[in-house]
């Protein structure tokens, strides 16, 4: 049975199917899968590149099918972003352990990588305040608290961020200062 089939029955939609390597990123960047499956050996591109390329541009989770159960494939697939590895000849009820193991590691990635946005975005934030109060104290001769609170509520009238204004401050100086 081929690979289109056996997913068929499993119940997944198969949104189409590459012959080689460049057409399957072609193919991925258009209907944006929840999971791609690229054979290691294929024309014009390899599967390893072309699962280096979908896999960079965060488009979906690649499983790697190869005849080859080589440790250097494995390694070079794994670098290449694959989420799993289906060795030739495999069964249906090895496809889909795969598949699940793809899609639920390329979740956990995805969340991971949401996580440390967010915690580079609160740091930079917090890193523009902090020069901003420093400016204020000085400029103004301001404490703290009262920067902070200066910061807060021009963030507020302005309905800016407080990292906006912050950066403002630390770009332009305060207005009316006279610095």
């Amino acid at each position: 049975m081929d690979l289109a089939e056996m997913l068929a029955e499993e119940g997944y939609q198969v949104l189409g199917q590459a012959a080689d390597g460049a057409k399957a990123i072609e193919l991925a960047e258009e209907l944006r899968p929840d999971l791609v499956i690229l054979d290691v050996k294929m024309p014009v591109l390899d599967g390893i590149a072309a699962a280096e390329a979908i896999a960079g541009k965060r488009i979906a989770p690649v499983v790697m099918l190869t005849a080859f159960s080589q440790r250097e494939l494995v390694e070079r697939a794994r670098e290449a972003g694959a989420m799993s590895y289906l060795v030739k000849p495999f069964s249906q009820s090895d496809l889909v352990p795969a598949i699940e193991m793809a899609v639920s590691r390329y979740a956990e990635i995805a969340q991971l990588e949401a996580e440390v946005s967010d915690l580079k975005e609160r740091l930079d934030t917090r890193k523009a305040v902090d020069r901003a109060k420093g400016i204020l104290q000085e400029q103004l001769s301001l404490s703290e608290p009262e920067a902070f609170r200066w910061i807060q509520k021009t963030a507020m009238d302005l309905r800016m961020s407080m990292r906006e204004v912050a950066e403002g401050v630390v770009s332009h100086g305060v207005p009316g200062a006279g610095a």
